[in-house]
């Protein structure tokens, strides 16, 4: 259908497997969304065993559908070692997503899905761990403070013991901490091209 529609948005909002095959859960923006309601009232019980419109106006339909099987590329997903990531996007007979994943893990997702007959494009790999996330909430606070106050200017603006006093610890205390917090963002930004 969005091979059909290439101008409309489908979207995949949930798929879990159930006993019976996959409930899906997917929605359609559409400038003639009756063509959704038709395509699943004209659905054989074979392939699409039960659907129910949870949501129809003029231009959305959302619909709850089963499927008596789960598709090779949502099995190709559980396979690899993935978790689905929604909403999957619909757009002329690809889906497109993201995933957080691993390197290995999307070869093998990749594999599992070429041997079921699907391809898989990479458009992008970003790297989406938040590096403040890496931090204890205490060497961010010293790392913060370094920074706001010119530790790591050149030339520094401040010197170690000035913002050891600054944080009301030791002068040493504030070189481990902060040392602490160095090794942690600098092996996270290394980290991919040293393995």
């Amino acid at each position: 259908m969005s091979t059909e529609y290439p101008n409309d948005e489908f979207r995949i909002l949930s798929a879990s497997p159930t006993e019976e095959g996959l409930l899906v859960l997917l929605e359609a923006r559409m400038a003639d969304p009756s063509a959704v309601l038709d395509l699943f009232e004209g659905a054989p019980k074979s392939r699409v065993p039960s659907s129910e419109v949870l949501h129809a106006d003029e231009g959305t339909v959302l619909v709850q559908f089963q499927l008596p099987f789960v598709p090779p590329p949502y099995r190709a997903l559980f396979a690899s070692g993935n978790l689905p990531q929604f909403p999957y996007t619909i757009e002329d007979g690809w889906i497109v997503c993201d995933l957080s994943t691993s390197h290995e893990r999307l070869s093998r997702f990749r594999d599992e899905l070429e041997e079921t007959g699907f391809s898989l494009e990479v458009v992008r790999i970003n790297q989406s761990i938040d590096p403040a996330d890496l931090l204890t909430d205490r060497q961010r606070r010293f790392a913060t403070e370094a920074i706001e106050r010119g530790y790591y200017d050149t030339p520094r603006q401040c010197s170690l013991t000035e913002l050891a006093d600054e944080l009301g610890v030791s002068k040493s205390t504030a070189s481990v901490v902060l040392h602490n917090a160095e090794e942690t963002i600098v092996k996270e930004f290394f980290a991919e091209s040293i393995e």
